[in-house]
C-alpha cells in the first residue's frame, strides 16, 4: 500500500470518527507539503469544514490529533496552517520503505496488464544512411517501448523499411550509370553510405540536366519532368512494380548492402526490433484495400486514372492513393502495413513514432482506415516529436546537408575518450580495452541523455560539448554518480554488502534519519509513480529528469555525510543500503532510456 493510500485510509477513518462523514476519494485531497512548511504530505481539510461546523484551523488540528493517536505510529508530528494539515511521516515508515525497495529486484516496474502495444520507429529509406533525425526517432521509440514494458505492457518493437519507390530507383540508376561495379567490399564503405553516395550523385547529375535543358529555352518545371535521368528512374520504378527480373535483382542486391549498414548503426545505437515490415510487401495489401474502397464507393477514380479519397466532408482535403500509372504512394503502403500488423498481432494500442511534420498524414491514415471498416482506425496514436539540429558548422556530414548518425556516434565516443582520459587513467589496473569501453558508454550515454531529456514535442538543438560535460544535467554526470556508488560498495566489501540488509529489521528502525537521508529515501519511493506517469505521457524526458534529481540528491548526501567511515554501525549499514538502492534505481531509470552504466569511471 502506498503512502497516499495509507493516509487516505486513516484520514477517512478520522473524519468518520470525529464528524460522522463518509468521505469519498474526491473529498480526501492529499498533496506534497510545500517547501516552506514542515512535513511530507498535506491534507486539505476544507471539504470537511461544513459538516464539522468548525473553523478550518480547528478541523485540521482535530484530525491531526486523531491521526497521532490512531495511525499506528505512521505520523510522527503535524502542524495545522488554516485549512491545511501538514503531516511528518515517521522515520520508521521510511526505513521500512527502504527495506522493501532493497528486497524488490524489480522495483519500479508494474505488473503485467496482459495488453499488447506495438511501437513503430526508425522507418528508414534504403537510399541513404541514418542521420541525426533518425537518431532522435530511434532513441525515442526504443525508450518509449522500454517504459511501456516497465508499465506492464507487452511491447512489439517494429520498423517499416521504405525499400521501394522513386527514391530507391534514383540510387539504383546512378549506380548502374556511374558505379563501375563498386561494392561495399571494394570501396571499404558501409553499404548504406555507398548507396547514399549514389543517391547524391543522381541529384548532382539530374540538376545538371535541368540546367542544360533550361539553357535551351525550357522552363524549370518542364525541364524537371523531361530530364532524361528522371524519366529513366520513373521507367525503372514501373519495371520494378511489373516484376522485371533484372531490376528486381539489382534492387535486392543494393538493399542488402544497405540493411547490413543499418544493422551496424542500430547495434551501435543500442536499439532493436521484434518485427520488421517492408514496404515492398505491404504496398500490395494497401493497393488491394484501395481497390476495395473504389468498388465500395469510398474512393473515386479521376479521368487520368488516378485514385483519390475525398475527405473534404471531414474537414480535410482530397488525398491521392494511386497515381495515374497505377503506382502507389506512402499512404497506400501505410494502409497495407496497418492491415498486416493487426492481422499478425492482437494489438491493443498502435503507436507511430514519427516527426511532427507528418501529423496531417496520420490524421488522414486514421480516417481512411476507419472508412475502410477497420475498427482500430480511430485508436492509432501518432507520437509526434520535433526537429533536432546541431549548432551551425559542427560535425557536418559527408553530404554537407545532414548529420550522419555514424559520424555523430564516432565523434561522441572520441570526445568522451579525450575528456575522460585523466579520470580513467587514475583507475587501478585499467586496460586500454576497458578504457575504450568506458568511453563508448559515456559517449553514447551523453548522446542519448541529451536528446531524451528534452520534451519530445519540442524542437531541440543538440550541443555535443554540453552533452558530454561531467557536471550539470547530463548523462555523464549521472553515470559518474552511479560509478561513484559502485566504488563505495566495492570498498564496503562482500561480507558487509551480503549482511547489510538484515540490519534494517533490527535496531536501525528506531534511530532517527538525517535530513538528506530522508530526502533520498523519499525520492526513491517516487520511482514507481514516475515510471507510471512517463508511460501515460509517453515521455522519456520525465524519466531523465527523475534520474537527474536522484543523482543530485545523492551527491548532496555524499558531500555532507560519511558512509564507510561512519562510526555508528547502524548508521553505516543504513547508508550502505541507501547507496545501493540509489544505484539500482538510477541504473533502472537510465536503462529505460537505453543508457548503459559503467561500473567505474
Amino acid at each position: 500500500m502506498t503512502l497516499e493510500q495509507q493516509l487516505s485510509h486513516y484520514v477517512g477513518a478520522a473524519v468518520k470518527a470525529l464528524y460522522g462523514i463518509e468521505a469519498d476519494e474526491k473529498q480526501i485531497q492529499l498533496q506534497k507539503t510545500r517547501a516552506e512548511f514542515e512535513g511530507n504530505m498535506t491534507v486539505v481539510v476544507f471539504p470537511f469544514v461544513k459538516a464539522a461546523r468548525k473553523a478550518p484551523q480547528m478541523v485540521a488540528q482535530e484530525i491531526g490529533e486523531w491521526l497521532m493517536a490512531n495511525s499506528q505510529q505512521l505520523i510522527a508530528k503535524y502542524n495545522a496552517v488554516q485549512g491545511f494539515l501538514n503531516l511528518s511521516i515517521a522515520d520508521a515508515w521510511w526505513i521500512a520503505q527502504l527495506g522493501a525497495i532493497h528486497a524488490d529486484p524489480a522495483y519500479g516496474t508494474w505488473p503485467a496488464n496482459n495488453r499488447l502495444m506495438m511501437v513503430e520507429y526508425s522507418s528508414p529509406n534504403t537510399n541513404k544512411p541514418l542521420h541525426l533525425g533518425h537518431v532522435r526517432n530511434n532513441l525515442l521509440g526504443y525508450s518509449i517501448a522500454k517504459i511501456q514494458e516497465a508499465n506492464g505492457w507487452k511491447v512489439v518493437k517494429t520498423n517499416i523499411v521504405n525499400d521501394r519507390g522513386i527514391h530507391i530507383c534514383k540510387s539504383m540508376l546512378a549506380w548502374l550509370k556511374f558505379g563501375q561495379g563498386e561494392t561495399p567490399e571494394s570501396s571499404g564503405k558501409k553499404g548504406d553510405h555507398l548507396i547514399g553516395d549514389y543517391y547524391v550523385r543522381f541529384d548532382v547529375e539530374y540538376k545538371a540536366q535541368i540546367k542544360q535543358l533550361m539553357a535551351q529555352g525550357m522552363d524549370e518545371d518542364t525541364a524537371k519532368r523531361e530530364a532524361p535521368l528522371m524519366k529513366e528512374a520513373q521507367a525503372m520504378l514501373l519495371k520494378w512494380e511489373q516484376g522485371d527480373p533484372e531490376v528486381r535483382a539489382l534492387w535486392e542486391k543494393m538493399n542488402n548492402w544497405v540493411y547490413a549498414g543499418f544493422d551496424e548503426t542500430y547495434r551501435r545505437l543500442g536499439v532493436a526490433f521484434d518485427k520488421i515490415y517492408y514496404e515492398s510487401n505491404t504496398y500490395l495489401e494497401g493497393k488491394k484495400e484501395v481497390e476495395r474502397g473504389l468498388q465500395e464507393g469510398i474512393f473515386y477514380r479521376r479521368a487520368d486514372n488516378s485514385v483519390w479519397a475525398d475527405l473534404t466532408g471531414d474537414g480535410l482535403d482530397e488525398k491521392l492513393l494511386l497515381r495515374q500509372d497505377g503506382t502507389s504512394v506512402y499512404m497506400t503502403q501505410d494502409i497495407g502495413t496497418a492491415k498486416l500488423r493487426f492481422k499478425d498481432y492482437p494489438i491493443d494500442k498502435m503507436v507511430y513514432v514519427v516527426g511532427n511534420e507528418q501529423e496531417y498524414h496520420f490524421k488522414v491514415l486514421s480516417l481512411l482506415l476507419d472508412k475502410l471498416g477497420f475498427p482500430f482506425g480511430k485508436e492509432l496514436v501518432h507520437f509526434s516529436y520535433g526537429m533536432v539540429e546541431l549548432p551551425n558548422g559542427k560535425m557536418k556530414s559527408r553530404e554537407g546537408t545532414v548529420v550522419d548518425a555514424d559520424d555523430l556516434m564516432d565523434a561522441m565516443v572520441r570526445d568522451a575518450k579525450e575528456i575522460a582520459r585523466d579520470k580513467v587513467n587514475t583507475l587501478p589496473d585499467i586496460t586500454e580495452a576497458e578504457a575504450d569501453e568506458i568511453a563508448r558508454k559515456v559517449g553514447m550515454g551523453a548522446l542519448k541523455y541529451f536528446i531524451l531529456k528534452v520534451d519530445p514535442r519540442k524542437n531541440m538543438l543538440f550541443n555535443p560539448d554540453e552533452s558530454i560535460d561531467f557536471n550539470g544535467n547530463t548523462g555523464p554526470f549521472i553515470q559518474y554518480t552511479y560509478a561513484r556508488i559502485q566504488s563505495v560498495l566495492r570498498k564496503a566489501g562482500d561480507s558487509v554488502i551480503g549482511s547489510r540488509f538484515s540490519v534494517l529489521g533490527s535496531g536501525l528502525s528506531v534511530i532517527g534519519l538525517e535530513e538528506k537521508e530522508l530526502t533520498l529515501i523519499q525520492r526513491l519511493t517516487e520511482y514507481p509513480a514516475a515510471v507510471r506517469q512517463a508511460g501515460e505521457d509517453f515521455s522519456p524526458a520525465q524519466i531523465a529528469a527523475y534520474a537527474y534529481n536522484v543523482a543530485c540528491d545523492f551527491n548532496s548526501f555524499y558531500h555532507d555525510y560519511s558512509i564507510l567511515n561512519e562510526e555508528d554501525p547502524a548508521k553505516r549499514s543504513l547508508r550502505i543500503v541507501l547507496s545501493d538502492c540509489v544505484a539500482r534505481v538510477i541504473g533502472s531509470a537510465m536503462s529505460l532510456l537505453g543508457i548503459e552504466m559503467p561500473e567505474r569511471m
